[in-house]
């Protein structure tokens, strides 16, 4: 099946190159496209000469915006298959056949690579851990599906979501409102086993300071996204 990759980056000149030699190696089949979201760095510089396939995006749209930038590329593009994978090295490319092998099948509409299934590689610092199994019970509470890793940006989607996330997909911290949301309309969701690898170079958006602002915010966007979609419902 046609499968695209969506390599969201902002400010990866450290790690953009070695994402890509990773997909080169453990992926040669899977298209790619980077999302550049209006880096400050050399990132658009290196994957000018590297010969990337990339968009440079005009303004900083953030997380959200870049991946749904790219699900709108999938979507023109006329893929059976949209993966996203982070830019900042995290992400492993040996798991991207396990990942697709249940939208292959049919058996799910997505598929998450979690690290907490087989509890092996890099698994977070313990307050981060914290907060997401506060967001996974909260968001069984709210649709009674229960998803381990919400946070993980590892994640494989059908032809269908590709055109729904194109359309509809979460701006801020966007992960486990996506969860959320996909459950919601009925879309059927897995998770596989993956590992996940410490961030070698540049910063993450979501700092050791901030993880407390963050539960807190996805939070309350969890229980207004849930209360509007019930709305919605009922009108």
């Amino acid at each position: 099946m046609k499968t695209l990759l969506i390599i969201p980056a902002y400010n990866e000149q450290e790690n953009i190159v070695r994402t890509l030699q990773d997909i080169k190696a453990n992926a040669p089949g899977m298209d790619y496209v980077v999302i550049n979201d209006c880096s400050k760095d050399n990132t658009r510089k290196i994957l000018k000469e590297y010969g990337a396939n990339f968009l440079d995006l005009p303004v900083n749209l953030g997380i959200g915006g870049g991946v749904q930038t790219g699900y709108r590329y999938a979507l023109e593009h006329d893929y059976d298959i949209a993966v996203q994978f982070d830019g900042d090295g995290q992400h492993d490319a040996r798991y991207l056949s396990s990942l697709i092998a249940p939208i292959i099948s049919g058996e799910a509409d997505a598929a998450i690579g979690s690290r907490f299934i087989e509890k092996e590689g890099f698994q977070s610092s313990a307050m981060r851990r914290f907060g997401i199994s506060f967001l996974s019970s909260l968001i069984k509470l709210l649709s009674g599906v229960k998803i381990y890793d919400v946070t993980s940006g590892f994640r494989a989607v059908n032809r269908s979501m590709i055109a729904f996330f194109a359309e509809n997909y979460p701006q801020d911290y966007p992960e486990p409102d996506a969860i959320l949301l996909s459950t919601l309309e009925g879309f059927r969701l897995v998770e596989v086993p993956a590992q996940m690898r410490e961030r070698v170079g540049g910063q993450s958006s979501i700092s050791s300071f901030r993880a407390v602002y963050y539960m807190v915010k996805v939070s309350i966007s969890l229980i207004v996204s849930r209360l509007s979609h019930k709305r919605r419902k009922i009108k």
